[in-house]
């Protein structure tokens, strides 16, 4: 019998073993088109075995080929995009188990079928970004986790790369949300605790809270009105756009803080001595939804112990009333001096010392303007309460008031009459004029010396703040305004009609001084 060849040139495109006139044992072939080139096994006419298919961009693959498909193990390289894959193929194609690693820094490892992510799998993004899960047509799909660049980590469902169903939200300032998902966002019902302590549970619509608290509220009207020395409380309230109780949200930081009204001089008739007693204010006015400005007054809260109140259970003196529109506004900020001798309203617990000289010792050894805030409340179930507040005695030379005490002087200066209107008076009675007005101005100016310590009656306003931090889903609450009305501190009086018939007269004397804050 006549031997085989084992190699022959078969033609100019094939050089390799053949058997019976087909390609046969190992062998390279150049196709017609010579942008293919494979160098590998052959079996009867097949490429069948391990091999290598070049092409002429640099593209190539290598690994094994069975009736001359690829199919099986093998690794594949795209010289244009840089993506190299190594794993099984099937007809061709990647499918099974494999490695892609892309020229941007991506990189896959898990299951495929017929070219695609599918299955479980393993991907890090071109931003460093990792997810272990579910695939489906090269697509997260199914259960997964998602470790973000910024720290965030979500585990859950997914539909077609965008969560979906129940998930884990841990984010990367420590914030956790577990809940329903849709379109990669909050939807359904879901619990936030937030890093800054605030903690809702309820229904959320596209990332929002459908119940979430929109504004802060406090309770019981636009005025308040409290005594001197009598501590009070504020309640505020958290609701939502439809005006509801925010009862799903809990921890918010709300901060409470009281002004009083700056006023409005006009340049061009004010004295320059006024003008720059408000240029000397550095802090920069509060507008407020009563139609004014106001600058800060400090505010405390009165610490309780063992002899500072008879029984701390004791309601506190305050009501809450609502103001007509144009009232507020029409009120002067503060009393006249002298004015009030009594308060009206129910009987409250009173401030041990009971006079204005008392509170200043409070704050013995302190330095100047150090007077301690009340402590910021965390609200729970929708609403927070500040107790035991005090107005605290101003600081040293405070500008508001020097600025009331001017002007009431200017006000209180009789007006240049005609000369045709002036009444003829004897040289003695001028003379006793002038005598009683130096009189009744020094007496004044020792007063305001005596009381530049003293909290004095009249109109502030209490503003409430949302002070937590970070801020909620990276909002602010805007803060919530009422009108305080200070009476002065009660004192019992046998004829209750003489007190009332001075309360009356110390209302009408708060509307001749408008705008004085």
């Amino acid at each position: 019998m006549a031997a085989v060849k084992k190699q022959i040139r078969n033609s100019r495109y094939y050089v390799g073993g053949v058997t019976n006139l087909t390609r046969n044992g190992f062998g390279v072939y150049v196709y017609p088109n010579s942008f293919f080139r494979y160098e590998g096994e052959w079996s009867k006419g097949e490429k069948h075995g391990h091999g290598k298919l070049l092409m002429k961009d640099g593209s190539y693959y290598e690994g094994e080929f069975a009736h001359g498909e690829i199919e099986g193990n093998g690794s594949r390289f795209w010289a244009k995009t840089g993506v190299s894959y190594s794993g099984q193929f099937s007809g061709g194609e990647l499918h099974g188990c494999g490695v892609m690693q892309k020229g941007n820094g991506e990189r896959y490892k898990g299951e495929f079928s017929y070219g695609l992510r599918d299955g479980n799998g393993f991907l890090l993004d071109k931003d460093g970004q990792t997810y272990e899960g579910s695939f489906h047509q090269n697509k997260r799909h199914g259960e997964g986790q998602m470790h973000y660049r910024n720290g965030d980590q979500y585990e859950g469902g997914w539909l077609l790369d965008q969560q979906q169903g129940h998930g884990v939200m841990r984010f990367g300032d420590g914030s956790v949300y577990e809940g329903q998902w849709r379109n990669n966002l909050f939807n359904g019902q879901g619990t936030m605790i937030h890093c800054s302590g605030i903690i809702y549970e309820g229904l959320w619509t596209n990332g929002r809270p459908l119940g979430g608290a929109s504004k802060v509220v406090i309770e019981g009207g636009d005025v308040l009105e409290v005594f001197q020395e009598t501590p009070f409380c504020v309640e505020v309230q958290l609701q939502t756009e439809a005006g509801e109780k925010a009862t799903g949200e809990n921890g918010r930081v709300l901060q409470i803080s009281t002004a009083i009204r700056l006023c409005d001089l006009s340049p061009s008739t004010t004295p320059a001595s006024l003008l720059k007693m408000m240029e000397d204010i550095k802090e920069t006015p509060i507008p407020t939804p009563f139609g004014f400005q106001v600058v800060s007054y400090p505010l405390m809260e009165r610490a309780f112990g063992s002899q500072i109140f008879i029984d701390t259970a004791a309601p506190l003196a305050v009501a809450a009333v609502a103001a007509k529109s144009g009232s507020a506004q029409a009120d002067s900020p503060l009393l006249p001096e002298g004015e009030w001798e009594s308060g009206s309203g129910s009987d409250g617990p009173p401030l041990v010392g009971g006079t204005p000289s008392d509170l200043d010792g409070l704050f013995a050894g302190q330095e100047e303007d150090s007077t301690p805030p009340p402590a910021n409340q965390r609200v729970e179930e929708g609403q927070a309460k500040f107790k035991n507040l005090l107005l605290a005695p101003p600081p040293h030379d405070f500008i508001p008031y020097q600025l009331m005490d001017e002007l009431k002087r200017n006000i209180k200066k009789p007006s240049n009459r005609a000369p045709t209107d002036r009444p003829v008076l004897s040289q003695d009675k001028n003379s006793e004029r002038r005598s009683s007005t130096g009189s009744c101005f020094t007496s004044n100016t020792k007063k305001s010396s005596i009381d530049s310590r003293s909290v004095r009656p009249g109109e502030y306003v209490i503003m409430v703040k949302d002070v937590t931090n970070p801020p909620f889903q990276g909002q602010t609450l805007p803060p919530a305004f009422a009108l305080l009305r200070l009476f002065p501190a009660k004192t019992k009086s046998k004829n209750s009609q003489t007190d009332k018939t001075k309360i009356t007269r110390g209302q009408e004397d708060m509307a001749k001084y408008p705008g004085l804050f």
